[in-house]
């Protein structure tokens, strides 16, 4: 009986987030929710389930749920959609609650702390208690972080009764749109997709020195497409990968290290970026496309440089290839050259078939194309019926056979579906994530309905065992995407405290204070003294959780001592930085939860793991800091193809040379001297800037009066420098340079600031800020009215290229390559310890 209730409740909230999230509550006029009734109605499921699902301790019963706990989750249950039940009444007497609204919210509060300490654990609960605490004892808080503190109904009302703390943003964004990703990634798992993936990979992969390292390595790039989590991705991917990783020769703690920073690396990994890509949609204020184009090459830069390091590892210890199939060089030359320019082909035909479609058939189009994409699917499965289907590999047995990448992807071509559906609508529609997510989240589930039915129809096979086997997928699938969201839904909703804390008590001005004073005004000092607080505020932390925490407390004091030390940084540079360094926390000991799971498939020591897992991830380390200084990383400012490919070129020249410098390998084991020198050339190729810095200033200051006419000058997409000089509220004088991106031309550039949210007034030669827009880029950059405009920066006139930085640094690589090759023919070099690991390869 328990189960059931848990089962319908969990498939009911499925479908109603479903509902939430479709066209049809507006096309139908009825079921039409604001924000504040979905988020009340999904914390309260959310609450529901977590105390049924949950058990209050290890000694706590499994087999029934005692009555207690019955009772904790009914009354949870109606704390969190208190809202939504009570929203008229709330309306009519807003700031003025009643003793019910006030037990509720109190009881509502410790209902949520011990659900997050049943779902999460209690790092979590100690960060909210930390908060809640610093609400009350601000008065005699040290004179830096002291406020005047809050009373009881204040702190319940706030925190519980408006959109400020527990139903604020981030609460918003898993209820819009989180919850159907999570749900997504299950029925395509269910669907057997991420098997699929998987073969896909070792097919691809698994021939390569160190195959199964580099399979680890892109699965979890897969499965971060559509993962919410790193420590899932290390479950999913790990059971199969890390006992893999020690057949063919790496230590048990490497392997588990791989395995955990390829899996944290799913977290940074576009389109979804563990769902913090849709946070940072609503925290830095720029459109989803965007988001991704800018996140994109530091995730792929570090993806490689992983492959490298396992490349590395496996030469250290002589690890041998899995082998493959014999076949002529001609023949696997021509099946490769075939598959590549067979996938560009279909690529381009899906791109210009739809845009075509969309302009022959116009508002018919979207008919026209789902009917398209039926009879695609259904001749993707009749073929898919001819070949039996993927067995999942067993990780124990001896010998492994490499299937043909073709045998494998032709048996789930139809599960490309859901993806294209999924990255067109956010890529090329600029859909909400929201509707984007709901559209392929109806076409996995139309696959998971069908798909065995229907090759049970093709294989001659009784098709109502297949469509009753169909139908218990699709609910068990729909059951397990909502008991997936139970922990992330608690997250953001705790997370909400804390938000709500810093809007209640100020604490994000006296977080830019005590850093300030700390780092002394250093941007170095206060760059590193961020990424430690960011590594702390995410230890034992979900991902979507982690980022509102640094986004909250830390992205605004990036903006502003950045601001005040002269450096115009970009704002996505500094949501990306403490994201970064938030998800590094998942690697990091002693809280590093990604490497505890990957330990335990390894069953090697956790804090070990940890540390290797820290050291491969010095790669993702280092780009936060590189994307800081030079934005170009993030695509921002380059401006053609060339210096596209430019940049890609060089960044990942950089990042490789990085990876090889730090495990102390190249072409052969490094000396001292020659790891110092690749550091010194990494340095180089990502901060050309700082060596031309020494001969040629990188911009000129314009008088403030050029301000309109370069703003009228400026490309489409143009970021235009400046500086101001003003007083905060808090009666400080400041001189800040910013970074305002333009976004397209308008009539006049008067209409173009006001589009990014700023309007100015000039009277001679000054120019001042008479505006700037709630909620809008030139309000995140920390731009106040009042502020004068007092020069307008551009680049310098007469810079040396930076291909006068790169040539010499390419010089020192190629000589230590040569030297290191120098060494290996004369058979200088001491022999490396394969040793038994080898041994146990063969």
């Amino acid at each position: 009986m328990t189960a059931t209730v848990i089962t319908a409740v969990a498939i009911a909230w499925s479908l109603f987030q479903i509902w939430y999230a479709s066209p049809l509550p507006f096309t139908l006029g009825f079921g039409i929710l604001n924000d504040t009734e979905a988020r009340a109605i999904h914390l309260g499921l959310g609450l529901f389930l977590a105390f049924m699902a949950y058990p209050a301790f290890k000694s706590s019963p499994r087999r029934y749920v005692p009555v207690a706990d019955w009772a904790l989750a009914l009354i949870g249950a109606f704390a969190g959609a208190y809202l939504f039940l009570f929203y008229r009444e709330l309306a009519t007497r807003p700031g003025q609650p009643i003793t019910l609204d006030l037990v509720t919210a109190g009881i509502g509060i410790l209902l949520l702390l011990e659900a997050t300490r049943r779902a999460l654990g209690l790092p979590m609960v100690i960060v909210a208690l930390v908060f809640v605490t610093y609400t009350f004892a601000g008065p005699y808080m040290p004179d830096v972080l002291q406020h005047k503190g809050a009373s009881i109904s204040k702190f319940l009302q706030h925190q519980w009764l408006t959109t400020e703390g527990v139903f604020g943003i981030a609460l918003g964004v898993s209820t819009s749109f989180v919850f159907l990703f999570v749900l997504f990634g299950t029925l395509l798992e269910k669907a057997g997709a991420g098997n699929w993936m998987m073969q896909i990979s070792i097919a691809l992969l698994g021939h390569l020195r160190g195959g199964p390292a580099k399979v680890a390595v892109v699965s979890s790039a897969l499965n971060g497409v559509v993962s919410g989590s790193s420590v899932s991705n290390v479950v999913s991917g790990g059971i199969f990968t890390i006992p893999l990783m020690k057949r063919t020769g790496l230590s048990g703690v490497k392997a588990g290290a791989i395995e955990a920073a390829s899996s944290i690396n799913g977290q940074i990994m576009p389109p979804v970026m563990g769902a913090a890509a849709f946070l940072m949609v609503e925290y830095v204020g720029i459109p989803y496309s965007q988001i991704v184009t800018h996140a994109f090459l530091p995730a792929i830069a570090s993806y490689l440089a992983l492959l490298y390091i396992v490349h590395l590892e496996a030469l250290k210890i002589g690890a041998r290839p899995i082998p493959r199939e014999a076949m002529p060089a001609k023949v696997r030359l021509l099946r490769t050259g075939l598959g590549l320019s067979g996938s560009i082909v279909v690529l381009c035909l899906l791109y210009y078939g739809v845009l075509g479609a969309q302009a022959a058939f116009g508002a018919s189009a979207p008919w026209m194309l789902s009917a398209a994409a039926l009879v695609i699917y259904v001749a993707s499965v009749a073929y898919a019926a001819r070949f039996p289907d993927l067995e999942l590999d067993d990780p124990n047995t001896p010998i492994i056979t490499l299937p043909r990448a073709w045998e494998v992807t032709r048996t789930g071509l139809d599960f490309l579906i859901p993806l294209v559906v999924l990255l067109w609508c956010l890529m090329v529609e600029e859909m909400s994530p929201g509707l984007s997510a709901f559209w392929a989240t109806v076409a996995i589930i139309g696959i998971v309905a069908t798909r065995r039915p229907l090759l049970a129809l093709f294989r001659n096979e009784s098709i109502p065992a297949a469509a009753s086997a169909a139908m218990a997928d699709l609910l068990d699938g729909l059951a397990l995407g909502a008991r997936n969201m139970i922990g992330i839904a608690i997250a953001t909703a705790t997370a909400g405290i804390v938000v709500g804390t810093v809007t209640l008590t100020g604490l994000g001005l006296m977080m830019t204070e005590f850093v300030e004073f700390i780092s002394g005004g250093n941007v170095i000092i206060m760059l590193c003294l961020i990424a430690l607080i960011s590594l702390v505020l995410g230890m034992g932390i979900p991902t979507t959780a982690n980022y509102i925490l640094v986004a909250t407390l830390m992205a605004p004091v990036v903006v502003e001592l950045g601001a005040q030390a002269g450096l115009a940084i970009p704002l996505i540079a500094v949501h990306l930085f403490v994201f970064y360094f938030g998800i590094m926390a998942d690697i990091t000991p002693p809280v590093g939860l990604a490497a505890f799971a990957a330990a335990a498939i390894s069953r090697e020591d956790p804090i070990a793991t940890g540390f290797q897992g820290a050291l491969y991830s010095l790669r993702t380390a280092i780009l936060p800091f590189v994307f800081i200084f030079n934005p170009a990383m993030l695509l921002i400012g380059v401006e053609s193809w060339a210096d596209t490919i430019l940049v890609i070129v060089v960044n990942m020249a950089a990042i490789l040379i990085f990876s090889a410098a730090t495990m102390n390998y190249f072409v052969t084991r490094s000396r001292l001297w020659e790891s110092a020198v690749l550091l010194l050339v990494c340095f180089a190729l990502f901060r050309p800037d700082w060596w031309l810095n020494q001969i040629h200033p990188a911009t000129v200051e314009l008088p403030a009066s050029e301000l309109l006419n370069q703003v009228a000058q400026a490309p489409a997409d143009r970021r235009i420098a400046f500086v101001v000089e003003g007083m905060t509220i808090e009666g400080d004088d400041v001189r800040k340079t910013v970074s305002l991106n333009l976004g397209e031309p308008k009539p006049t550039p008067q209409e173009r600031l006001r589009a990014a949210g700023l309007t100015v007034a000039g009277l001679g030669n000054q120019v001042t800020i008479s505006n700037v827009a709630f909620g809008s880029y030139a309000k995140r950059i920390g731009l106040e009215p009042g502020f004068q405009i007092v020069g307008v920066l551009q680049p310098a006139p007469g810079r040396p290229s930076t291909i006068w930085v790169f040539l010499p640094a390419f010089a020192l690589v190629g000589a230590i390559a040569w030297l290191q090759r120098r060494r290996v023919r004369a058979g200088r070099q001491p022999a490396s310890p394969t040793g038994m690991a080898a041994g146990r390869a063969a």
